[in-house]
Order: C-alpha cells, then sequence, then structure tokens
C-alpha cells in the first residue's frame, strides 16, 4: 500500500509541474507575440510622429505667416496666408493647417471658404497652443476636432519676427485611422486585440469599433474628468468591464492577465502594456490565453506519458532484476536435474525411435495389404467371372475349329477363295479372343504410380468390355450413354475401372431374372466435379445405405461375392479425392450408385 501511495503522490507532483511548466511556456509565448506586435506598432507610430514633426516647424519660416501675423488686418496678406495654407496642406497631405495669433484667435487656415472654417475661433485652451506659446518649441497633441469630430494629432510650432519674438502659432492636423488601420493581429493567434490609452486610461485608437473612447483604467467606478471630456466632446468615456488578475510567474512586469466582460462573457487575456515615443500614450496588446491552456495540456499530457514510460521502464528493470536473481537461485537447481532429465529424454528417445520404426512397419503392412486386399477382390470379380469368360471364349473356338475344317476342304477342291475368307474370319475370331483377354489382364494387373488425370470413358468402356463378355449380361439392356468429348477426371485409370467393374457387376446381378432388366450408365458435370451414375431397375438397396459400404456386409450367397466389393470400391474413390454413394431410386424402382470425382484440365 505504500508504494501505491507513493506513486500516486509522485504521478500527482508530475502533473502539476507540467502544468505549471506548460503554463510558463504558454505565457512566455504569448508574451512574445505581444512584444513583437508591440515593438512594431511602437516603430509604426515614431515613424509617423518623425514625418510630421518638424512639418510645422518649417511652416513657421514661411514669411506670408509672419507677414499675416503682422497684418492681421490686411486683406491681401490673411488671402494669401490661406491659399498658402491650402498648398501647405496638399504637399503635406494632412486634413487641416491653420494659422493662430498669440491670443489663440485663427486668422487663416486651409479651409476657409468651407462652412466649417476655422477662421474665427479661438483654440487657447488647446495644448498644443499653450504649450508651444510657454515652452517656445514644438508641441503634439492627440483629440477629436471640435468642429469635425473626427480623432487627429495635432502638430505645432511657434512664429517668430525678425526679432525672435513669438508672434503667433502654427497647427498642422494629421488623421489618425491610417495608424489604426495598420494594425494587423498576430498570424498564430485568433484572438489579439490593441487599444491606444492616454495618460487618462482613455482608448483613442483600438482594434475594435466598441472598444474606442472607453476606460481602460480598471476601475469601474472611474468618473472623466474635464480634461477628457474637453478632448473627447460627446463621448460616453463609459469603463470597460476589466479586472486585472495579476502577472503570471516567469514574465515582465509590463504583463499581466486581464478579464473582459465581452457580450456577457469573461474573456481572459494577457496584457502587455508599452509607452509609444514623444506622447503620454500607452499601447496595450491583449492576446488571447486560450492557447495557454491547450499548452499546460499538451505539457501535462507529455509529463503523464513521461511518467507512466519511467515507471513502466522501473517496473521493467526492478522485475528483470528479480527474475535474473530467481534465474540465478534456480541455476544450480537446473543444472542438477538436467543430467537426470537428459537420461530420461535418452531413454524416451530410443522408446520412440523404436514405436515409430514399428508404426511405420505396420503402416507399410498395412498398405500392403490394402493392395492385396484390393487384388484379392480384383481375383474375386475375376472367379465369378470365369463361367461368363469360358462362355465367350468357347463361342469362337468352336467358330474356329469349324471355319479351319471348312478350309481344308476347299483346299481339297481348288476353292481358293473361300479359304481367304475362312481365313479372314480366324483372324477376327483370334482378335477378339485377345481383346478379351488383354481386358482381363490389365484389369488384374496391380495399379502402378499416384493418381494422375485420366478421361473418365476409357475406364468406363474398358469395364463394359468385362462385363459383357459374362454369359449373364447378354440378355440385359446395358445403356453407356458416352459423352462425344474427353470428361477429364483426377483418378488412376485401373483404379476406376476396378470400381466400374464392381458397381457394373452389382448391377448385373441385381437385374437377373427381371422381366425387363435394364442398366444405365450417365456421365453428369457440375461446377468443380464429375458425376459417373449406375442405375439399374431390379429390387434396390434394403435397409440402412451406409451399412453396404461395411466390409463382408452382403445379401448375396457366399457362391457370389463376400461383400469386400463396395467397401473397397469406396476406399479406392475416397484416395482419389472423390466420393461414392448408393441409394435406391427416385424415379422407379432400382438402386442408383454414384462416383463423384474432381474435373481436371487436358493440359495438366
Amino acid at each position: 500500500m505504500p508504494y501505491r501511495i507513493g506513486v500516486f503522490l509522485l504521478f500527482v507532483a508530475t502533473l502539476v509541474t507540467a502544468w505549471l511548466l506548460g503554463g510558463w511556456v504558454g505565457y512566455r509565448q504569448v508574451e512574445q507575440e505581444s512584444l513583437e506586435e508591440s515593438f512594431r506598432y511602437r516603430q509604426l507610430v515614431a515613424n509617423e510622429l518623425n514625418r510630421y514633426l518638424p512639418v510645422p516647424e518649417l511652416m513657421a519660416e514661411h514669411p506670408l505667416l509672419q507677414r499675416a501675423l503682422e497684418a492681421p488686418d490686411n486683406p491681401s496678406a490673411i488671402l494669401a496666408a490661406n491659399e498658402q495654407m491650402q498648398r501647405m496642406a496638399t504637399i503635406v497631405g494632412s486634413s487641416d493647417v491653420y494659422l493662430m495669433d498669440t491670443r489663440g484667435l485663427t486668422i487663416a487656415a486651409n479651409n476657409y471658404l468651407q462652412p466649417d472654417s476655422f477662421v474665427g475661433r479661438n483654440f487657447n485652451f488647446r495644448p498644443y497652443f499653450y504649450e508651444a506659446m510657454e515652452s517656445g518649441d514644438s508641441a503634439i497633441y492627440f483629440a477629436l476636432g471640435l468642429m469635425s469630430g473626427v480623432r487627429g494629432l495635432y502638430f505645432s510650432h511657434p512664429v517668430r519676427d525678425e526679432g525672435g519674438q513669438i508672434i503667433g502659432v502654427v497647427a498642422v492636423k494629421v488623421l489618425v485611422h491610417e495608424l489604426e488601420s495598420q494594425w494587423d493581429r498576430p498570424t498564430g493567434l485568433r484572438e489579439a486585440e490593441m487599444v491606444v490609452l492616454d495618460h487618462n486610461g482613455i482608448s483613442f485608437l483600438a482594434s475594435r469599433q466598441d472598444w474606442l473612447y472607453r476606460n481602460f483604467s480598471g476601475m469601474a467606478d472611474a468618473v472623466p474628468d474635464e480634461y477628457s471630456r474637453r478632448r473627447y466632446p460627446d463621448r460616453d468615456l463609459t469603463p470597460m468591464a476589466l479586472k486585472t488578475l495579476g502577472t503570471p510567474w516567469g514574465l515582465l512586469e509590463q504583463s499581466a492577465t486581464v478579464r473582459i466582460q465581452d457580450s456577457g462573457k469573461p474573456r481572459e487575456y494577457l496584457s502587455v502594456r508599452t509607452p509609444l515615443p514623444r506622447m503620454d500614450w500607452t499601447l496595450q496588446v491583449m492576446v488571447s490565453t486560450r492557447s495557454v491552456v491547450w499548452t499546460r495540456l499538451g505539457f501535462a499530457v507529455g509529463g503523464a506519458a513521461l511518467f507512466f514510460g519511467g515507471l513502466l521502464t522501473w517496473l521493467y528493470l526492478r522485475e528483470r532484476y528479480r527474475r535474473e536473481a530467481e534465474l540465478a537461485l534456480r541455476g544450480e537447481q537446473l543444472e542438477r536435474s538436467v543430467a537426470e532429465r537428459t537420461a530420461d529424454l535418452e531413454n524416451s528417445n530410443r522408446k520412440l525411435v523404436e514405436e515409430i520404426r514399428e508404426r511405420e512397419r505396420t503402416q507399410t503392412e498395412l498398405r500392403e495389404t490394402q493392395q492385396e486386399l484390393i487384388q484379392a477382390a480384383k481375383l474375386a470379380v475375376l472367379g465369378q467371372m470365369s463361367a461368363g469368360l469360358n462362355h465367350e471364349m468357347n463361342q469362337p473356338l468352336t467358330a474356329i475349329q469349324t471355319y479351319a475344317r471348312n478350309s481344308r476342304r476347299f483346299l481339297e477342291k481348288g476353292a481358293g477363295e473361300m479359304v481367304d475368307a475362312n481365313l479372314s474370319e480366324i483372324i477376327l475370331l483370334c482378335d477378339k479372343m485377345a481383346e478379351l483377354t488383354r481386358q482381363f489382364k490389365v484389369f488384374a494387373r496391380k495399379s502402378e504410380g499416384p493418381p494422375a488425370v485420366v478421361d473418365l470413358r476409357q475406364p468406363i468402356d474398358a469395364s463394359l468390355k468385362i462385363i459383357v463378355a459374362q454369359q449373364s449380361s447378354s440378355e440385359i439392356d446395358i445403356q453407356w450413354h458416352r459423352p462425344d468429348s474427353p470428361v477429364m477426371c483426377h483418378g488412376d485409370l485401373i483404379r476406376i475401372e476396378q470400381v466400374m467393374v464392381n458397381l457394373m457387376a452389382n448391377a448385373v446381378q441385381a437385374v437377373e431374372g427381371g422381366a425387363r432388366p435394364e442398366i444405365r450408365i450417365d456421365i453428369e458435370e457440375t461446377e468443380q466435379h464429375w458425376k459417373c451414375l449406375v442405375r439399374d431397375n431390379g429390387p434396390g438397396l434394403q435397409g440402412d445405405t451406409e451399412q453396404i459400404f461395411e466390409p463382408f456386409f452382403t445379401t448375396k450367397s457366399v457362391k457370389q461375392g463376400l461383400g469386400l466389393g463396395l467397401s473397397i470400391s469406396r476406399q479406392i474413390v475416397d484416395a482419389l479425392g472423390g466420393s461414392l454413394t448408393g441409394r435406391n431410386r427416385r424415379d422407379g424402382p432400382g438402386a442408383e450408385f454414384v462416383v463423384t470425382l474432381k474435373k481436371r484440365e487436358a493440359m495438366e
């Protein structure tokens, strides 16, 4: 039990460590991307400021502006200043350029012809005016236009006379929407936002329109001061529902996690604040921390995998050392028992070798006995057919004797043609006897070699010659529906011939003494087999059809056989990979035996 508790505590510690490490790595990645975006946008703002900062100083050196300030009641001088303002605005690409006297009253502007012209308006309350008057140098200010309500950057510089005295201020307004359009979200993150805040925490640039002119100070009860209301006239300036959660471990002080209520749903961001150059602005980049969760989960899974890998390795090594120790202890016992068992195995091997040899001798004797039994069955069939063979041989011998005597007489009479005809008949009869004798000789021969490709018609033809030679078959109608094309099957010519002789001989004995004895031999084809059907119209089979294939089972007299024919025939067909079945005919009286053999191609 203590062992399991220790493993569990170690596993929990591994997960906690992986979770903390994953959070540190995840936050560092998010912070790094936020810093990169802050640096890019900071450079963008600095470039814009450096671009427009020297413009008002150069404008203040123009003599037409000095002349207009020195003679504000001279219409020609004021007109020349207005036209010059228009040209300046077009050249620098600004929205407004206007000239104010020391009281802040606008005496000339590029929009002097427009209904909402700045001419005649007093801007002495604007920081860009009084800061330029007080410092005697350039000033920068951001605010909404009083007339247009459009956000803009105001660049100003004092105008001096020949004696160096300040006689007025020239101001240039540049729109800031281009700065906002330059913001691009980080490509690696889906949720990233940007706001630019003034010194009071009010956003005047934002990547989202609904975040403009909002208070990001984090104080829900913050009330905008008079300065902010004058800077952003007619704006709500409501505080954001923002809560600072603190700085995650290992991050910079300028980074912190914040939770913002967005459409009623809390969203957590990593906020990185960066001051912008030459202004009291702060750039705040906020990146969603969802990726941190996935990083933590990945580290947790990796930590768990590392833990289980180490645990399995430790268990494996522990088990291995334990087994090695056990093997070392059992080694001596095994060595002692090996000698004893070796002697037993040698005795057992000798006995086994003797048993194998004895079994091989028994199998050899069994095969020889089977072959002798098959041969004996053949000779038994030949013995049963001896009477028919005697009858078949006596007829041609008698005819030969008759033809020979007649030929002698024809020779005495000189009838050579008749002698030649008698000799031709004698030759035909001798050929018939030789063919019959050859067929019986082939049937009596033992089978040679393994099974091969056999035309099933040939053993059936040979069997019929033997059966027809019997005297008992002379009155039987034997119908052999011989196919025109070869019937190639897997078998052995002599073995199949023996099976067919047995089946036909049984059929002949079954129909003997019948009114119209008939035997039919047909061949049927299936997808993978050939079937040879031997049918008779005798009394049929009695009792169990499988019993007739048992050795020494017979319903005939001893003279007609010992009951081995069907048993040996089935063994022969089974050895050839086929089957032999017997049943009573369904289309009439009699029995039906079916020999099934596998199909083979002639080219095999």
